[in-house]
């Protein structure tokens, strides 16, 4: 049963520009006019809120939320718990404290030449669009993964904000849906155990480690991750054997 009212310290910052290994990779040069700005919660149940509700038992034990120095993983996992309680308790003032935060990532990525993207997913999945936040910042790019088969049909089917990308993420028990999204024009994000194919099923394949600028994928495509992490001892079927 989850618990409610869990205790939480308010936090000063929601959001990071730098810090996370899979989001850094747009400082490379080729993608250095791009400059992400992202949320990181807790993922799953982990405190002790569901922040992905369409989690599976493959993708829970391989979740990238441990990657990086283990040194600051305690340190790492306490403002995740703290960001997902405050949205959780505290809705209101975590939207306006979010927003202004938002809004000082355009005003600085305007000043200084670059593109301002926001990921709000790194480690969660919660359905964003409901706040109405992409609709506030037309000119800034929002995208997202996810593995709620409602979202990415609501996305296929034009129902969200233009300027909000979704990712469809393949586990070990949707690869149907999967085929549907592919079927139907959208991309879905797939973990592999060695190295990429070209194509698999039919769909040609895109480097999704090179960066995590994911709205300048080609649609139709599928976006290989090559495994990480726990994610190399998979036995579930979320890694696709390669």
């Amino acid at each position: 049963m989850v618990k409610l009212n869990l205790e939480y310290k308010k936090p000063v910052k929601l959001t990071f520009k730098t810090g996370n290994p899979k989001t850094d990779k747009n400082l490379k040069q080729k993608y250095n006019k791009y400059w992400i700005l992202r949320f990181n919660g807790m993922p799953y149940n982990l405190s002790g809120y569901q922040m992905c509700p369409s989690a599976s038992a493959g993708c829970s034990a391989s979740c990238l939320h441990t990657a990086g120095n283990p040194v600051f993983q305690k340190q790492k996992d306490m403002g995740r718990i703290n960001r997902s309680r405050y949205y959780m308790q505290s809705r209101v003032e975590f939207l306006k404290q979010l927003i202004k935060e938002i809004r000082n990532h355009e005003i600085y990525c305007t000043k200084n030449g670059f593109k301002p993207v926001v990921r709000l997913n790194t480690t969660t999945d919660i359905s964003w669009e409901i706040h109405g936040i992409f609709e506030l910042f037309p000119n800034v790019q929002f995208y997202d993964y996810t593995k709620i088969k409602k979202r990415i049909f609501k996305y296929l089917n034009n129902e969200y904000s233009k300027n909000y990308h979704l990712t469809f993420s393949m586990h070990e028990t949707n690869y149907d849906d999967c085929m549907e999204v592919l079927n139907n024009g959208g991309n879905v994000a797939m973990v592999f155990r060695n190295q990429l194919p070209e194509t698999y099923k039919g769909f040609k394949v895109v480097n999704g480690d090179e960066s995590d600028l994911r709205f300048l994928d080609p649609r139709n495509s599928i976006v290989g991750l090559k495994a990480k992490g726990k994610a190399k001892k998979d036995t579930t079927g979320f890694v696709v054997n390669s």
